[in-house]
């Protein structure tokens, strides 16, 4: 049974090394010749020499092939440096040759053109807040989405049911950007005296006096935003499945021996109905991760989502591959995840 879990998971890491390799190419080529981000490294001055110069420090003065080709290089563990590349970049791992050298080395995301700092670093920075965000998001709809799908399969075609249904579609038809919009304006803005929520902010703010103040309530409309599409999928998956469960044998049988109906719902068919919602759980705890770039960039929380977009209107390119590829990254490892989560609950889809 190892074995072919080994196996399923090598599988399936070579399918999402594909899917990584083809993210590059897509949005190396996609955003390569929209703009020129040695203009707005110069600033408002300066002359055709200063601009050649700064190109040529940035490598944008080569043919796209050469700069994929390079960025690949840097990109991939097993590389071709000379020594002065290695020690330009701050490349570690481990070297073999003298002036070229075969290199075994930690992936190197380059630098920001704007800030100069390393975009490893930066990403660490920020996934810290994308996280938290998520996982904040699901939390709110897991505590909400299951008692409610419940409530409504229990009630089933009474007002409680109907109300249920119909919130739960509103919430899966509007997108994220749009409720950011309204929640913001809403809770944050016209309802700001009874709230006291903020329509912007981060976990950290820079007061004058305290330096860096944690600051939670700045999370509350983001994740209760982000959340919303998520709390109405599990709404609606644990209703159809505590529907389907509800009328099997087992729980008849359940109900026949004088159980209660409290004990016979939480112990008998809720753990039989969750397979479908935690499935929808993991898949959307990466889905998450997308919608959060415009949710951060409305409620100005600092994630990978804003940096992103940021990084998009200063055509800041290392920043902005380094990112979607750390996107893409944890959906890869996350839908692995889910796979394996779901094998273990329903022995019937095992790996074979």
């Amino acid at each position: 049974m190892i074995r072919k879990i080994g196996r399923y998971i090598l599988r399936k890491t070579g399918y999402g090394i594909l899917v990584m390799t083809g993210v590059i190419l897509i949005v190396f080529f996609l955003f390569q010749g929209f703009g020129d981000p040695a203009r707005l490294v110069m600033g408002q001055t300066g002359d055709a020499a200063t601009l050649s110069n700064i190109r040529k420090e940035l490598g944008l003065d080569q043919p796209r092939h050469i700069q994929l080709f390079r960025y690949i290089n840097d990109l991939s563990p097993l590389c071709l440096h000379s020594r002065d590349e290695i020690r330009a970049k701050g490349l570690r791992g481990i070297f073999i040759g003298n002036e070229v050298t075969l290199g075994l080395k930690i992936p190197y995301l380059r630098r920001s053109y704007q800030s100069k700092r390393d975009v490893t670093s930066l990403l660490s920075d920020a996934l810290f807040g994308t996280l938290l965000l998520a996982s904040a998001s699901m939390l709110l709809a897991i505590c909400l989405g299951i008692p409610l799908g419940v409530l409504a399969a229990v009630n089933r075609d009474t007002w409680i049911d109907r109300s249920a249904i119909l919130a739960s579609i509103a919430g899966i038809s509007a997108p994220s950007f749009f409720m950011g919009i309204v929640v913001a304006y809403l809770l944050g803005f016209v309802l700001h005296a009874f709230t006291g929520l903020p329509m912007t902010g981060s976990l950290f703010e820079l007061t004058p006096f305290d330096g860096n103040r944690l600051s939670l309530q700045n999370l509350v409309l983001p994740a209760f935003t982000l959340g919303i599409r998520p709390l109405s999928i599990i709404t609606q998956l644990t209703r159809s499945a505590m529907l389907d469960v509800l009328s099997q044998d087992f729980v008849r049988t359940a109900r026949a021996k004088g159980l209660g109906r409290r004990k016979v719902i939480i112990r008998h068919a809720l753990p039989n109905a969750l397979n479908p919602v935690v499935t929808a759980i993991t898949g959307w705890f990466a889905e998450l991760l997308a919608g959060a770039f415009f949710v951060e960039y409305i409620f100005g929380w600092k994630g990978i989502g804003k940096m992103t977009v940021d990084a998009l209107e200063k055509l800041d390119y290392p920043v902005l591959m380094g990112s979607i590829l750390v996107t893409s990254g944890i959906f890869v490892v996350v839908n692995i995840l889910s796979d394996l989560l779901y094998a273990w609950l329903d022995p019937r889809i095992r790996p074979s």
